[in-house]
């Protein structure tokens, strides 16, 4: 029998990159490629990229480094956001091979006629206008949880962000696609399905390759919440002006979505969103974590943030901190602005020195933590379910509840991948959340 080639992925950035590496490697699989781990030797290395931060650009060398130490000869591919928008950057550094932008990527199989090394990458990425269809995609079997893809692409024009132009309009997978996706999903015994996406409260849109469509999200999310086998469903990220009431209200009575939300804020300030191009106002945004609140008291709400944006003066970022501070929501992701080329923003005026970026970006992730804290211990003393995931962490097991409160027991093999009633009893030194279990059966 002739020996199987081996094929390693490395996936850099958001839930939706894990997504598509996925079904990536499932293509590979069907062309009878053996997937290993990419600490292994291996004859093909893909790396999925992302352009989000500046760090995801230093990053890929590092990961291409790595790939050549494990085997020099080895076939090196680039693929995702980073690979559209810098192609001939990401060719250029030593060791690749092939670079594949976002409509190309789903068809790596096509380009790999044979694994020779190239003197110099070879480039296939389209014009951006191109990535009008839609590749339907969702990961397993890299934990008890699966990222499935509901949308891609965006058609805001935020004047920091190159996704628009690293993916692309915004286009959504058909209802039923989702809902067979869910399903096979669920027939694999995963007891939990992250909806991922570009923009995904704008799901619908594109659904027939061109503007009309027939679903909004509310109708996506009702849809899933029918389907047989799913334990839990959560919603990744969605903006504030498209997180209607309507969704909050229905999450808040659903059989299997769970109360958590992560609703991207950037600014706490009115004027900076206005720079930034954001789609509503603080008040808004206020406006949204009070309905969460009202139906759901216990729900986790996670914030993104950017910090040293052009023309945020310290009065500005006060004003941020401040908001947030005063804000009952429970974790925030901090992000430090990096100018990216072809956005608006990096021509702006204003420019934040790197020190003064640094400095806010400390002050916030402080927060964060102060939230974070302040969160677990309202919750202290209330029954949960957790799901347990499959890592033995020095002699523990971890796991989340369905409002995203980290827990950790004594490690069970018994436990990974199921759901346990659960009562919360306090925080260890690390930070997660010791618990009891309610039904002995567990303990046993």
């Amino acid at each position: 029998m002739e020996n199987r080639k081996k094929v390693a992925f490395y996936t850099l950035g958001c839930k939706l990159n894990f997504s598509e590496t996925s079904t990536i490697a499932r293509n590979f699989n069907d062309e009878g490629f053996d997937r290993v781990d990419f600490e292994e030797v291996a004859d093909i290395y893909v790396i999925n990229t992302c352009s989000v931060t500046e760090n995801a650009d230093k990053q890929f060398k590092q990961v291409v480094k790595k790939a050549m130490k494990l085997n020099e000869k080895a076939f090196v591919a680039a693929v995702g956001c980073y690979a559209q928008l810098k192609p001939e950057e990401l060719a250029a550094v030593d060791g690749v091979d092939l670079v594949l932008g976002a409509t190309e990527k789903f068809k790596i199989t096509d380009y790999i006629h044979d694994l020779s090394k190239n003197d110099m990458g070879e480039v296939h990425s389209c014009e951006i206008a191109e990535a009008d269809f839609y590749v339907g995609s969702y990961s397993i079997g890299d934990r008890t949880r699966a990222f499935l893809k509901v949308q891609d692409g965006c058609d805001y024009k935020c004047t920091y962000c190159t996704i628009p132009l690293a993916r692309g309009i915004s286009r959504s997978d058909a209802l039923e696609n989702v809902l067979q996706n869910a399903k096979e999903i669920s027939a694999q015994n995963i007891k939990e399905i992250v909806l991922t996406g570009v923009n995904i409260g704008d799901y619908g849109k594109g659904e027939f390759g061109n503007k009309k469509h027939e679903h909004t999200f509310l109708d996506l999310v009702q849809a899933l919440d029918k389907v047989e086998g799913i334990e839990r469903l959560r919603i990744s990220s969605i903006e504030p002006n498209l997180l209607k009431n309507e969704t909050i209200e229905f999450v808040s009575k659903s059989r299997t979505f769970v109360p958590h939300f992560h609703i991207p804020l950037q600014s706490g300030s009115n004027d900076i969103l206005k720079l930034m191009k954001r789609r509503y106002l603080r008040e808004v945004y206020t406006e949204r974590v009070n309905k969460i609140r009202e139906v759901m008291p216990h729900a986790c709400i996670g914030v993104d943030v950017i910090v040293g944006f052009p023309g945020e003066t310290d009065e500005h970022f006060l004003e941020t901190y401040h908001f947030l501070n005063d804000m009952d929501i429970s974790y925030l992701h901090v992000f430090t602005y990096s100018e990216r080329d072809n956005t608006e923003a990096a021509d702006m005026p204003g420019v934040v020195s790197a020190n003064v970026r640094a400095k806010r970006s400390k002050m916030l992730r402080g927060l964060s933590v102060k939230k974070r804290r302040a969160f677990y211990e309202s919750q202290l003393g209330t029954n949960r379910t957790v799901l347990f995931e499959g890592e033995n962490k020095e002699g523990y097991i971890h796991g989340f509840t369905e409002n995203y409160v980290k827990v950790k027991t004594p490690w069970n093999p018994e436990l990974v991948n199921t759901l346990q009633e659960i009562n919360l009893t306090k925080i260890d030194e690390d930070g997660s959340v010791r618990l009891e279990f309610l039904n002995k059966l567990a303990e046993a």
